[in-house]
């Protein structure tokens, strides 16, 4: 009786899954594997907010392997010395995993072949499981990677991808597999009251309802702050709950302005992992633009404290800021609004933002989350590094009656209107009233100052 072994990692589905697919040919037998690696924890990257969601993701594989003869187990260590442990205990022949583009995922990849080799276990290895189009599939004349995303997208989209995989009718697995007790949601301390529920299933139902009702209308809401109208997949792609190939597949059958955008957001959440798959460097230090002047951290406390705890001044943003602790997500729009706001406006580096988001976003990832932020900054790759987004003429253009600040600022919802976003206008017993402060800065102060250190580079 042969065994392989599937090693999860941010894959954690059935449907569309070729390193599972690729066990079940090579053996009688697989092991389901998810091993709670310390280093995860000592990397930063266990903030509540997906702690919580992880947890309901593998309780909700754990059940869909169930229905199929199987069973998801449970390691707690570190993962090299459980996936050997495993292998030896079920005299596995073979490790599948899903490649990664972070140099935790690469440092991973590389002590697994290291430990796995000694004892003649095969580590196999299975691009485009994360992503729709491996890292590194296109690549451009004479380099490694694509820097600018418009020239990557029209060599991604001429691209063949693979035909989704239905998920597995039957996992045969071991008898009497011992494991560690899955991880309990409600034991997660600090994640955020509105976070969504996590899981395969709630992604997939996720995706149908909006599939059926905004779609179609995408390519004109996304951008609407109070419509809410994107899909809100990030957290689902983020653990690979979902999977970009199919996603892709489901929406050009749909067809249309709508998918074609949805598709256009897909592919960007590629270009961003083969940058950094090509500079891995990218996640801590500025990709292209080298930028040494912003404000020290030690100087502009008071206002970091403000933008993190949605106090500028400014509805737009503290509405983003808000929706971000209570929800653990925020409106793509709020994302770039938000962080141009910190690294422009009030000219802090841009790393302090990725910082927090990565301590309270639940899609939260090292590829996204940084390049994103080194995107809005100026110092990424965005072709037009020195724009500044006005949350003023934000707010007018993609919440005009100030429906989003509402929702979410409470100390404004008895403004009316676009009044909201400018309350420092209202009448001054009115605006005594509301609790809500100043502007932390003038934003001809924030641009000025932006533009002459800019001036210096």
């Amino acid at each position: 009786m042969t065994v392989a072994v599937v090693l999860f990692t941010s894959d954690l589905r059935l449907h569309d899954h070729p390193p599972l697919r690729a066990a079940l040919r090579a053996a009688d037998e697989v092991v389901p594997l998810f091993v709670l690696d310390p280093g995860i924890h000592a990397a930063g990257f266990d903030a509540p907010n997906r702690k919580a969601f992880l947890a309901d993701c593998l309780n909700d594989l754990d059940a869909s392997l169930r229905r199929r003869g199987g069973r998801l187990l449970i390691r707690n260590g570190p993962v090299v010395r459980e996936v050997r442990s495993v292998t030896a205990e079920y005299r596995a022949t073979e490790v599948h995993i899903a490649a990664g583009v972070t140099a935790y995922a690469h440092h991973r990849e590389e002590r697994l072949r290291a430990g796995l080799g000694g004892s003649g276990v095969a580590l196999r290895v299975h691009d485009a499981v994360i992503t729709a189009v491996a890292p590194g599939a296109v690549t451009p004349s004479g380099s490694d990677h694509f820097a600018v995303f418009t020239p990557y997208f029209r060599r991604w989209s001429q691209e063949s991808l693979r035909k989704p995989l239905a998920a597995p009718r039957t996992v045969r697995v071991p008898d009497g597999m011992r494991g560690e007790p899955l991880p309990d949601r409600a034991k997660v301390a600090g994640a955020s009251p509105g976070l969504p529920a996590g899981g395969e299933s709630s992604g997939r139902d996720r995706f149908s309802r909006w599939s059926r009702s905004g779609l179609s209308c995408y390519a004109d809401r996304h951008d609407d702050l109070a419509g809410d109208a994107t899909s809100r997949l990030s957290p689902y792609l983020h653990f690979g709950a979902l999977s970009p190939v199919e996603l892709v597949d489901r929406a050009r059958e749909h067809g249309g302005p709508g998918a074609d955008a949805f598709v256009r957001q897909v592919c960007w959440r590629d270009f961003h992992h083969q940058v950094l798959a090509a500079r891995p460097e990218a996640s801590t230090e500025d990709y292209r633009t080298r930028h040494d002047r912003w404000r020290k951290e030690d100087d502009a406390v008071e206002d970091i404290a403000a933008w993190r705890d949605g106090r500028t001044g400014y509805p737009v943003v503290d509405a983003a800021m808000r929706q971000l602790r209570h929800e653990g997500w925020m409106h793509n729009r709020a994302r770039l609004l938000v962080a141009s706001f910190l690294t422009k406006t009030l000219y802090v580096d841009w790393r302090i933002g990725a910082r927090h988001f990565l301590d309270l976003l639940v899609d939260g990832d090292i590829v996204n989350n940084q390049l994103n932020w080194q995107w809005v900054a100026g110092t990424g790759t965005d072709t037009r590094p020195h724009r500044v987004l006005n949350p003023l003429v934000q707010a007018k253009r993609f919440d005009p009656d100030g429906t989003y600040v509402r929702r979410w600022v409470a100390e404004l919802r008895d403004v009316d209107g676009a009044r909201v976003h400018e309350p420092w206008r209202l009448p001054a017993d009115q605006r005594d009233a509301l609790d809500y402060p100043e502007p932390v800065i003038d934003l001809a102060d924030g641009l000025a100052r932006f533009q002459h250190a800019r001036g210096r580079d």
